[in-house]
């Protein structure tokens, strides 16, 4: 009969069939669950940490929806945790046996890690919600006395999907700001974006700012986190959320946190911004943090622990890389 010790080790050399192929080289391995990974910079982001590290760890892209499979491969002995990213992060919240305050706060998950039970020893599926972090520590790493330029003023929220919920959990819970303003092309959106941020807890002070003339008699915003694609505006509705948010930045200047850095973090809003005095922080700085806050509950590491310095350079390396691609 074979031990406890020769059962694992066999089960850690086999690699199901339908798992992504590349974790039988790693010690321990994690996956980017989602689909349309492609153009994602996550496993990129990890490995950077865990070559300064020393470890031989992973993250393997898992291009699907298929939420059984999912469940099936997180039980291989190896596995240490999950980048969880659309259309999954809702649909895992009903399969975890314990959450972050800010992860049962959005309703949504993007980070899986596994604890063992101390009384049972069951491994226990945990879930955490890090974009929220990486909102929030972008403004605190990269804003000169944000005190001054933030707390204490509106913030405003372009957009209407699941970054623009982190959004408004970031500026309500961490960064001191009034009213939060909300802007989009699509006012259902922004109304199903009340309504859960309301459900949740947080939804207290929030404003759909509808017209230009609207936004000229409001206070101007200290923080603005754009959550939409880097495209010109096509649409009637697009260009008018554009007005709007053109009419904000002409207030008292302030930091923008610009999300978007797919094909490239120097987009034209960001640019606009900038122009007008606004000081611009690239999407890739949230995506740095929120992958420096995964990795704390991954790797049980601090943040001084973890290579971030290095990260940051390996990052803007990599965006360098994809802009000379696509010219």
């Amino acid at each position: 009969m074979a031990t406890i010790t020769e059962t694992t080790t066999s089960l850690s050399t086999q690699r199901d069939p339908r798992a992504p192929e590349g974790i039988e080289k790693l010690e321990r391995h994690g996956y980017l669950f989602g689909q349309h990974l492609a153009n994602s910079f996550s496993p990129y982001l990890h490995d950077v940490i865990y070559s300064h590290l020393g470890l031989s760890w992973g993250q393997v892209r898992l291009d699907s929806a298929d939420m059984d499979l999912f469940l099936h491969l997180v039980q291989h002995p190896d596995f240490y945790g999950a980048s969880v990213t659309m259309p999954n992060k809702v649909a895992i919240i009903p399969h975890l046996d314990e959450m972050t305050d800010e992860c049962r706060d959005t309703g949504a998950c993007n980070t899986l890690y596994i604890r063992d039970d101390p009384v049972t020893g069951r491994r226990k599926l945990c879930g955490a919600q890090t974009d929220v972090i990486g909102i929030r520590d972008s403004f605190i790493h990269n804003v000169d006395n944000l005190p001054q330029v933030v707390h204490n003023r509106p913030g405003l929220v372009i957009g209407g999907g699941g970054a623009a919920r982190s959004a408004v959990y970031a500026l309500r819970k961490w960064l001191k700001v009034t009213d939060i303003y909300l802007v989009n092309r699509d006012p259902s959106e922004v109304d199903a974006v009340i309504q859960d941020c309301r459900r949740q807890g947080y939804g207290e002070g929030l404003v759909h700012v509808s017209s230009a003339e609207q936004a000229q008699g409001l206070e101007g915003p200290g923080a603005i986190v754009a959550c939409v694609p880097d495209f010109e505006p096509q649409t009637a509705e697009e260009k008018l959320a554009r007005e709007i948010t053109n009419v904000f930045l002409e207030k008292n200047k302030g930091a923008m946190l610009e999300m978007c850095y797919n094909p490239t973090p120097f987009t034209k809003l960001g640019g606009i911004a900038e122009s007008k005095g606004w000081q611009v922080i690239l999407g890739t700085e949230a995506l740095i943090w929120q992958g420096i806050e995964q990795d704390r509950y991954w790797t049980g590491k601090s943040s001084d622990e973890l290579p971030v310095e290095e990260v940051k350079a390996a990052i803007a390396n990599k965006v360098a890389q994809s802009s000379k691609q696509k010219l």
